[in-house]
């Protein structure tokens, strides 16, 4: 079973009817060789490499992220990747050199890191809002 964080109806958002999901997310970019030392830097060693102008990073059980060289459309993309805890996501990711352009915070506490690669696509990481009540 997922985190509860990540379960729709939790938020008040419709769901689709349950079905097997594969999920590939595409970031377009003009030159993948100059772009991909900066995806590294924010997602780690790519999963896999279809052919030489594209890379895919595995996120999840059928979830997958992937940037290719396309000049059409470069700089266009916009995603957003929820995890279980953003604080340690962005750890991982300022620990290999990069740190977010932006932080926002929603109404509903739900907070999102903006990054934007060199084309000006932008990778968000979303997470639950921190839990300020404290037990004494």
């Amino acid at each position: 079973m997922g985190s509860p964080a990540l379960e729709p109806e939790r938020w008040g958002l419709p769901t689709l009817v349950a079905m097997p999901l594969h999920l590939f997310a595409g970031l377009r970019v003009r030159d993948f060789h100059a772009a991909r030392p900066w995806y590294e830097q924010l997602l780690g060693e790519p999963s896999f490499f279809p052919h030489a102008t594209e890379a895919v990073w595995t996120l999840a059980e059928h979830r997958s992220l992937y940037v290719v060289e396309r000049a059409g459309g470069a700089g266009t993309s916009v995603a957003t990747v929820f995890v279980d805890d953003l604080d340690a996501h962005l750890a991982a990711i300022a620990a290999r050199g990069l740190e977010p352009d932006e932080i926002e915070t929603y109404a509903n506490g739900v907070r999102k890191a903006i990054f934007r690669d060199p084309d000006g696509n932008e990778l968000g990481f979303g997470g639950a809002p921190l839990d300020t009540h404290s037990e004494t």
